[in-house]
């Protein structure tokens, strides 16, 4: 796999799969991420007057309890936006996603609450003492520009992507697997982290190297197959048996006519 100009300029995050198969994910650079959180600051914001607007009859009152309340309510805000939306949407909140950002595990598979509860959390050191230094600075030292809230909860921030749907997939619409009730269902059962795998095996297999290609669909192979508790039909290669199933986890019928789907680079 060859380095385009992007992750030359911000850097990569390479995961190797069981199978000794590289998956490269650009790293987002600092400017990119400080927009991302400029635009959910002033979302936070916004939401915590709005809030503060809701206690004004307490703060005409109590002004020292709705100050020391005001501070609280933000750091809530603050704290709830991240952890609900980094969760609901698989590592991105407005900002995030309005600059092509996501927040993955370094093993490369989709955050859960777990991850999005602690990355957060940690918020208030990385701010330390303003404008997230403690956080940039971390994030300039470590190789792959994590912030202390990241470290701590083993993720990293990377650039997404466009990627159009391969024609294999479109192909695979006409196979009589698809029209299976079973076939799909199970499909459907899989691990979000099995999921992810297969797509991006699906959408990235033409950057790896044809023995590494040969090596990870046949382990995808036997793998899903186990999953599934189905025997692969004998006419279908591994990496055709592999697709099927990417082509029966794309959302829509669209989709497989050759739509696009995102791909963290």
């Amino acid at each position: 796999m060859t380095d385009t100009p992007d992750t030359l300029l911000d850097g990569t995050h390479t995961v190797l799969t069981p199978e000794y198969v590289e998956f490269r994910f650009t790293l987002a650079g600092l400017y990119s991420r400080f927009l991302a959180w400029l635009m959910d600051a002033v979302l936070v914001g916004g939401l915590t007057m709005v809030l503060l607007i809701g206690l004004s009859a307490t703060m005409v009152a109590f002004p020292g309890f709705a100050s020391a309340l005001g501070f609280v309510l933000y750091f809530l805000v603050d704290w709830g936006y991240g952890i609900t939306l980094e969760t609901a949407w698989s590592g991105q909140t407005v900002g995030k996603r309005m600059m092509g950002l996501r927040v993955i595990q370094q093993s490369g598979v989709r955050i859960g609450f777990y991850h999005a509860a602690l990355r957060n959390l940690a918020r208030p050191v990385d701010r330390l003492p303003f404008f997230y230094l403690v956080g940039g600075v971390t994030a300039l030292l470590s190789g792959s520009q994590q912030r202390l809230g990241d470290m701590l909860a083993g993720t990293i921030v990377v650039r997404e992507r466009r990627l159009k749907a391969p024609s294999a997939l479109e192909a695979s619409a006409d196979e009589g697997l698809l029209a299976d009730p079973l076939f799909v269902s199970r499909v459907k059962r899989l691990s979000a982290e099995t999921r992810e795998l297969v797509l991006t095996a699906a959408l990235r297999r033409e950057e790896l190297r044809m023995e590494a290609r040969l090596r990870l669909f046949s382990a995808l192979a036997t793998k899903l197959q186990e999953l599934l508790a189905l025997e692969k039909p004998a006419h279908l290669s591994d990496e055709k048996w592999t697709l099927l199933v990417a082509a029966a986890l794309l959302p829509s019928p669209g989709a497989r006519r050759g739509g696009t789907v995102r791909a963290v680079a």
